[in-house]
């Protein structure tokens, strides 16, 4: 098999995939009962009551200062248990302290959880396996050996150190800052800390360790001849330090307790990038990645060390959209990769030390039922990982056992409260799941209102349903109206493009939520129906209104011509542009750039985009910005950054352009952006010139998408005429944003009135 022509043509059907044999599905139950997934497994001497693993989410900042895993971490993942999980993984527990500098902050603190640390940390762990145990949830602990090039260069000021690598290579998130060459002694060091912290974890009743070998993370940069460039020495053979650090953790646990590898079968670098490999200063280190044979032969080597069981997927940093495949990803995403690794496994009748078939995990957007179950049932793989549908709704398993697929609340596939978090300083959250990471505080989600309220709520978007969905829990009665005469408010227009599948999902979802609280004697609907203030004076004890925002439309020369469109108008009716073919976007936020995506590969428009800022998509998660970014280049679309829109003429722009030649490469999908607070003292951003000149763009039509401002009118005019004792806004009626900021606002108001 051409395993390399597979990973290309896998990488291919990214783009248009729902024309490349990938589906968008729903929450249903066509394959209900799910027998393949309520299988019990067995890895080592562990049994598994199911085939649901929960995937390692990363849960930085929930622990405390020494470490120990604090109550956060300790109610989120219980009720992921209690939900049904079979397995959890951890997130990232790294055990390198001391040699891989960029795990210190400023004051000799982390804001890691550490279980190396003896009987310090020792109390969190064991009360953790206690809490998983009490469902009859088995956990491993994901150990990192640590992080390297993709680590924080904070270390320059808290330890005045170069971070680590396995060879001299740029760090990820500041490619001027090189990494310095870690020694084989401290490679042998790393080694024995992962053995203790192993033995720690036995002894801390967790049920099993898991490598974190896959995304560029120090285990794989050690492993894989992308990042590994030395000559000598033991570790210039790329499988002598995954395999070492097996055979320690095999003699400090014993041959009976699981041992879980995550493994990227490929970087696909060169997949991904192609001919940029060869031209591309940052990539072109990289491009002698390690081959998909050479993986396979790795983890058959792995083996033979003592690994039990591996999950698989692919792609790295440089890449972030493949590890952490974003909602414009098609859902199964990865299962050819578990497939060709079990494929490969039965070829060679490779066992476990134990004798046992090793079981492969599939993982990549696998968050359906009928999905999962089809996908073990096929022989794709023998567990299933699940980690954003799982932070979205902790009762999945519960619900899909008991055929309540449709009940089931779906990942939009954002990635801002899990994935982007992390790099704005937080832990794990969910836009949907207001109550992920904050199980603590809410134990029993809501408590009954002591003093029951008529409450008015105004608007039927996310943050609406939110809010009257609250209140009815607490006892008030309800009435929620929407003007319009569909649930759902703007999610109707963002669910529009195939890509935002996920969010159509939600969309179904939130129309379920409504229907069953209609069930509810205290609860009224009121749609197609537009209220006036004066009219609701006196009338309710609590007003809400979670009016969401509207478009924002430039007051510039031609901007009223009839070939000038909103992005919401061309979501709700895209044939207002079928006589259209050149089509430029003014606005390259996320709007702008998934409806340039969207025209560009379903109604098949040549596409351009410009946008004042330095970046398209800036303040979005990297991997659902490089995603976007990597295929509106390969799909030929212009993007024009530092471009501001000066006037509209009937077949042209007349635009302002920035010249200079330090202005960024717009089309950089391999490197994150920055956030705002952190100062780059090389950053050759700083040098632009502001030289601006007038250009001329043809085009047909224009597509504005600019944002949006809060709709408050209606808000201001209650307050004004006091037409409640309590009144209030929630959602985008307070500051447009994302769904995430709209269920929080909205479940905080409403747990408390």
């Amino acid at each position: 098999m051409d395993y390399e022509k597979e990973i290309y043509n896998l990488l291919s059907s990214y783009d248009a995939w729902w024309d490349k044999g990938f589906e968008t599905p729903k929450m249903e139950n066509k394959l209900y009962p799910y027998n393949s997934i309520f299988t019990p497994i067995k890895i080592n001497n562990c049994v598994v009551k199911n085939r649901i693993v929960m995937a390692p989410m990363g849960n930085i900042d929930m622990a405390e200062e020494t470490g120990r895993p604090n109550q956060m971490m300790l109610k989120y993942f219980e009720a992921r248990a209690r939900g049904g999980v079979g397995l959890i993984t951890t997130g990232l527990v790294p055990v390198s302290y001391g040699i891989d500098k960029s795990l210190i902050e400023l004051g000799d603190l982390t804001y890691f959880p550490r279980i190396d640390r003896s009987r310090t940390v020792y109390p969190g762990w064991r009360d953790l396996a206690m809490l998983c145990h009490s469902h009859d949830a088995k956990i491993f602990v994901q150990l990192t050996p640590g992080l390297g090039r993709v680590g924080n260069p904070q270390c320059l000021i808290t330890q005045h150190s170069f971070p680590r690598s396995a060879s001299f290579n740029p760090n990820w998130y500041m490619s001027a800052v090189p990494c310095l060459r870690l020694s084989d002694r401290s490679l042998k060091k790393i080694i024995k800390k992962v053995g203790q912290a192993s033995a720690d974890a036995k002894a801390c009743n967790l049920d099993g360790v898991y490598l974190h070998g896959h995304e560029g993370y120090l285990l794989e940069q050690v492993s894989n001849s992308a990042f590994n460039h030395r000559k000598l020495g033991r570790y210039a053979n790329k499988e002598n330090f995954a395999c070492d650090m097996v055979k320690e953790i095999r003699k400090r646990v014993g041959p009976d307790y699981p041992i879980m590898y995550r493994i990227d079968l490929t970087l696909a670098l060169n997949a991904t990038y192609k001919e940029k490999m060869k031209n591309v200063k940052p990539l072109k280190r990289f491009k002698k990645e390690r081959m998909v044979h050479e993986t396979l032969r790795f983890m058959e080597h792995l083996v033979k060390a003592g690994v039990d069981i591996f999950d698989v997927d692919m792609g790295c940093y440089d890449n972030w959209f493949l590890p952490h495949p974003p909602s414009s990803m098609p859902s199964g995403c990865f299962l050819k990769l578990s497939e060709l690794v079990k494929a490969y496994f039965k070829a060679k009748g490779i066992k476990s030390n134990k004798g046992q078939d090793v079981p492969i995990v599939a993982v990549g957007k696998l968050g359906y039922p009928d999905l999962a179950e089809e996908a073990l049932r096929d022989n794709k793989c023998d567990m299933v990982m699940l980690g954003r549908p799982l932070l979205a709704d902790p009762d999945w398993v519960n619900k899909a056992y008991a055929g309540n697929v449709s009940s089931i609340r779906p990942c939009i596939g954002c990635q801002e409260g899990c994935l982007n978090e992390f790099v704005e300083g937080g832990h794990p959250q969910c836009a949907v799941n207001p109550l992920t990471a904050f199980e603590f505080e809410f134990p029993n989600e809501v408590t009954e209102a002591e003093t029951k309220k008529n409450c008015l709520v105004i608007g039927a978007g996310p943050s609406g349903v939110m809010m009257a969905k609250t209140l009815l829990r607490r006892g008030h009665k309800v009435t929620l109206v929407e003007k319009e005469n569909f649930i759902g408010g703007q999610v109707n227009e963002a669910s529009v493009a195939k890509i935002k599948y996920e969010m159509k999902n939600y969309l179904y979802y939130l129309a379920r939520e409504v229907g069953e609280m209609s069930t509810n004697s205290n609860f009224k609907l009121l749609i197609g129906t537009e209220l006036k203030a004066q009219d609701l004076v006196g009338k309710y004890d609590v007003i809400v209104t979670a009016t969401g925002a509207k478009e924002y439309k430039p007051n510039i020369k031609g901007i009223d011509k009839p070939n000038v469109f909103l992005a919401d108008e061309i979501f709700k009716n895209p044939a207002k542009l079928k006589d259209f073919k050149n089509i430029v976007v003014a606005g390259g936020g996320m709007v702008g750039c998934e409806m340039a995506y969207f025209l560009r590969y379903e109604e098949n428009k040549e596409v351009t985009v410009i946008e004042m800022d330095k970046h398209f998509m800036n303040h979005m998660c990297t991997a659902n910005r490089s995603h976007i970014i990597h295929y509106l280049d390969e799909g030929n679309v212009k993007l024009l950054n530092m471009t501001k829109l000066i006037e509209i003429k009937d077949n042209s722009l007349i635009v302002s352009v920035n010249t200079s030649k330090n202005k960024p490469n717009p089309y950089v999908a391999w490197a994150p952006i920055l956030p705002e607070n952190i100062e780059n003292p090389i950053d050759k951003l700083k040098s632009i010139k502001d030289t601006w000149h007038e250009e001329e763009i043809k085009m047909d039509a224009i597509v504005i998408a600019l944002g949006s401002r809060s709709e408050t009118s209606l808000y201001d005019e209650l307050v004004k005429l006091h037409a409640a004792k309590e009144i209030y806004k929630v959602g985008d009626a307070i500051k447009p944003g994302r769904v995430w900021e709209a269920t929080r606002t909205a479940f905080r108001k409403g747990a408390r009135i």
